[in-house]
């Protein structure tokens, strides 16, 4: 099971010295991969729950794209993710254009993480129709592949639509980056096995996990889809209160996501410290990474 971990890119460490300093750390250390997560701005209302918390709507927090780009041209190893790129933020012409750049100055690193987003007030400032965004998100999908793999790109659709243009470069990986599809609404399962190539759970425990695959694999099968082809990966959020019991409780956790089969794993341990972020990446890259191996 590779382990990747998440950029440094909000509070105190939205610059671009902490943001290079533990992207090249990590690359040193052959971290699997380099992540992102993406919101825009911070309204300061919410209709709906917060998944990992309320956002503070004045921490300054860098925007991902660019983020991503900058670790692209600081690092030679790491492959570079997003936990999730919100489908609708950005049109999708001009997201797709930006996520080939990043294939191409990385050489062919990146892995394209994608989701329909929950907070309303942000996706509805940003132009999304809320209660549509499923349906959006399929078209903008559809256009990603149409606009990296074909010679006359075209699309016809109930958001989008445009003809006779021309999109270069093509990415570097063929025929694209994989698509990782984030979520576990029936929705959400039924854009992993139409669009994606894998499957990108965020903060479940190892039974939820569980459960949420059976449905996964149930979804595969209706769809005529072989449940192995979509790779499976997970962010998970490394807390202070997991490290405080020493090494082994995180490998124990690690171990089990690796035994329900992920391929991947995301670890979340963003502090205001660079210092603090360091010494984590060192236990998990010097100790935590070599006893998953084993286990």
């Amino acid at each position: 099971m590779d382990i990747g971990c998440h950029l440094p890119n909000q509070g105190p460490l939205a610059t671009g010295e902490a943001l290079s300093t533990f992207a090249r750390e990590a690359d040193r250390r052959d971290i699997a991969s380099l992540w992102v997560s993406d919101h825009v701005i911070f309204p300061r209302t919410a209709t709906g729950s917060y998944p990992g918390g309320r956002f503070p709507p004045d921490k300054p927090y860098l925007e991902p794209v660019v983020a991503l780009a900058a670790a692209a041209v600081c690092t030679s190893r790491a492959r570079l993710g997003a936990s999730v790129f919100i489908l609708g933020h950005r049109h999708p012409v001009v997201m797709a254009k930006m996520l080939t750049s990043i294939d191409a100055l990385s050489q062919g690193r990146l892995i394209c993480g994608v989701g329909v987003g929950w907070w309303k007030e942000e996706l509805e400032i940003l132009g999304v129709p809320f209660h549509r965004r499923g349906r959006q998100a399929d078209e903008i999908l559809t256009i990603f592949k149409t606009l990296w793999s074909a010679d006359n790109p075209a699309f016809e659709g109930e958001f989008f639509r445009f003809r006779d243009i021309g999109f270069a470069p093509k990415p570097v990986q063929k025929p694209h980056p994989p698509l990782w599809v984030g979520g576990d609404s029936p929705g959400a399962f039924r854009r992993v096995v139409a669009f994606g190539d894998g499957w990108h759970a965020t903060s479940k425990t190892p039974a939820e996990l569980r459960g949420a695959l059976t449905r996964l694999r149930a979804a595969a099968d209706r769809a005529g889809r072989k449940f192995e082809t979509i790779e499976l990966s997970l962010r998970y959020t490394l807390r202070d209160e997991l490290l405080v019991k020493g090494t082994q409780a995180v490998v124990d956790d690690l171990a089990e996501y690796k035994r329900l089969g992920l391929s991947h794993i995301v670890l979340e341990f963003r502090r205001d410290d660079l210092g603090r972020m360091l010494e984590i990446l060192d236990l998990v890259t010097s100790h935590v990474r070599p006893a998953v191996d084993r286990a």
